[in-house]
């Protein structure tokens, strides 16, 4: 047995699955070894190992499971790094299994020899290591499973060329030898009784009280209602999050933040009591003002304790397990005026959230084309959405159900991972539907090579149906919005016009299917025919690039400020100017017009 060899049998061991890769003479000997294995754990060949990094960090975030990608060495490796600074930023369990160039040649100048170990030590800063022995497995291997599982991080493992190809010789029962075993122990903390009852006086003292989940409290959802209705709490969720607990509960006022819901904002505004669970949501100006609020914190990871805001108790524990403790102490909240507040405040976004979707646009809304979504998601739908314009309809107009789960690049917000994050939910659940949420922006980046890996591996799935919609506005929208909000400067259309590439045409040459929507009549009957569809879909949306994203806090005057500011020079200005009042005024109108 080689050192190759033993690599794939202990990843088989830890019961992985898939690893996706993308091959190179850095990693030949495993290549050579996945032959001798009959291709187990299934080789699954991205377009390019970013992406494989990227199905990766969808994999694991979709099964619950450790995400394995492999690369070559020098470029290979390279390539890796912004996939594993998404699990890394998210909290993803991920292995990277990288190559090198033979220790011969290490500090000759070699082609393609980077110096992985320190290209690697901060973004796999929990665990990174060179084999250089065949006794250094399983070791290794053990170790960056278990740390990636229990630290919710990506590690990575780099085994030179020459050494992938020695007779694998296990540790020895002798002195500097390393044994190992398989299996993750499984242990949650529950905080000390005396910080619970802390909690639980802090709580019970608050008459206004709003609760922040976010991914950490998804185990949690049955306790995260089970408090909220005692303490008559809405409940806001960070974007990570946006899947803990079902949109249909009256008193769940959605995302919060740039991307997030008016109630969400109003709540936090307002509340005299902030509970925060499972989450480390940046953007302290969209929590209570410093004074405002006593604050309690659960987190399982000490390292994201006390962070974020001056919290009053922090209980260092998991959501689930500490809820339980806690909810005993909590007493009943009778007077439900702030609650029926946060139900009325919620309802009345849903139908601001309608009107907005069914202003006229040129040539169509992409409110009208996530709004039109919504009611067509089947109840065991994975979600996923790219980072920019396209995040905020996912994060407003979709309601989330219980059973489906939705997903992003949440803290590095980077560009590329929707349609590779929907190929690695697919592996993880190939008996669901998984639509992908995409701006024409990052299709272009890397959307449309990866489509080739849909098509490549469509038939392994029990659920055909993958549909990918692109958001196909010309523009480079988020930064362009950005830069008329932000910096009060008109689009720079050097940098931010895209050319208009016919995505479904491009998806019907690889043997998908597709269609492109021009009209707003169009957007229903082609939602339901992807999800008719018995494989892999593209619908490519032409919509308004002048249709604004508005933050939550946003006022009509703010409004008319960014406008009037691009009046200066923006060459689609009276366009931009219209569109952002019509979408504002909404908020406005009565309900029921």
């Amino acid at each position: 047995m080689k050192v190759s060899d033993y690599i794939l049998e202990r990843l088989r061991q830890w019961d992985v699955d898939h690893v996706f890769a993308y091959p190179g003479d850095g990693i030949n000997g495993l290549l050579a070894a996945w032959g001798r294995a009959e291709n187990k754990p299934v080789f699954v060949q991205a377009r390019h190992e970013e992406m494989a990094a990227f199905e990766a960090v969808g994999y694991a975030k979709f099964s619950g499971r450790v995400g394995v990608c492999a690369a070559t060495s020098g470029p290979g490796a390279i390539h890796l790094l912004n996939g594993l600074y998404d699990a890394k930023l998210d909290h993803v369990p991920v292995v990277a299994v990288v190559g090198q160039t033979d220790r011969s040649a290490m500090g000759g100048s070699y082609q393609q020899e980077v110096d992985l170990l320190s290209l690697f030590k901060d973004v796999a800063s929990d665990y990174c290591v060179m084999v250089t022995v065949p006794e250094q497995l399983p070791n290794a291997l053990d170790r960056a499973m278990r740390i990636a599982a229990t630290r919710h991080a990506p590690t990575a493992v780099i085994v030179p060329a020459d050494v992938q190809e020695l007779d694998y010789t296990p540790p020895a029962h002798a002195f500097k030898m390393v044994p190992s075993s398989l299996g993750i122990p499984h242990a949650v903390p529950v905080p000390d009784p005396g910080e619970l009852r802390r909690a639980a006086e802090v709580l019970n003292a608050g008459q206004k009280v709003a609760m922040l989940v976010g991914q950490g409290a998804r185990s949690a959802w049955a306790e995260v209602e089970q408090t909220a209705e005692i303490l008559g709490a809405g409940v806001a969720k960070a974007l990570l999050g946006k899947d803990v607990l079902s949109d249909e509960l009256p008193f769940v006022t959605g995302s919060i933040g740039l991307l997030g819901t008016r109630p969400s904002y109003e709540m936090m505004r307002d509340c005299n009591t902030l509970l925060v669970i499972g989450s480390s949501f940046p953007y302290t100006q969209f929590l209570p003002e410093f004074d405002q609020a006593r604050a309690v914190q659960i987190d399982v990871d000490p390292a994201m304790i006390g962070l974020r805001y001056p919290f009053e108790v922090n209980l260092l524990g998991g959501a689930r397990e500490t809820l339980q403790a806690l909810i005993p102490l909590l007493e009943f909240h009778d007077n439900r005026t702030w609650r029926k507040t946060i139900e009325k405040n919620t309802a009345r976004w849903w139908d601001v959230m309608e009107k907005r979707a069914g202003v006229e646009a040129d040539p169509v809304n992409p409110e009208h084309v996530i709004h039109a979504l919504d009611a067509l998601l089947p109840d065991d739908v994975i979600l996923t959405s790219d980072s920019g314009s396209s995040a905020n309809w996912y994060a407003r107009h979709l309601r989330m159900r219980a059973g489906m789960r939705g997903s992003l690049s949440g803290t590095l917000a980077t560009m590329g991972p929707g349609v590779p994050y929907a190929i690695g939910a697919k592996f993880a659940h190939p008996d669901r539907p998984v639509i992908a949420l995409v701006g024409d922006g990052a299709m272009q980046m890397n959307g449309l090579a990866e489509l080739i890996t849909a098509a490549k591996y469509r038939d392994r799935w029990q659920d055909p149906r993958l549909i990918v919609a692109v958001l196909n506005n010309h523009d480079l929208n988020q930064v362009t919005w950005e830069m008329r909000a932000m910096q009060g400067a008109p689009q720079f259309e050097a940098s931010q016009h895209l050319p208009d590439v016919r995505y479904a045409d491009f998806a019907k040459l690889i043997g998908l299917q597709g269609s492109r929507v021009e009209s707003p009549e169009a957007v229903e009957p082609a939602w339901r025919a992807a999800l008719a569809a018995d494989g892999p879909y593209v619908i490519d949306f032409r919509t308004d690039p002048a249709v604004p994203p508005i933050p939550p806090h946003a006022t009509l005057d703010q409004i008319e400020a960014a406008a009037e500011a691009v009046l200066r020079g923006d060459s689609d200005r009276r366009h931009v100017l219209r569109q952002g009042i019509k979408a504002k005024v909404q908020e406005f109108l009565p309900s029921g017009r």
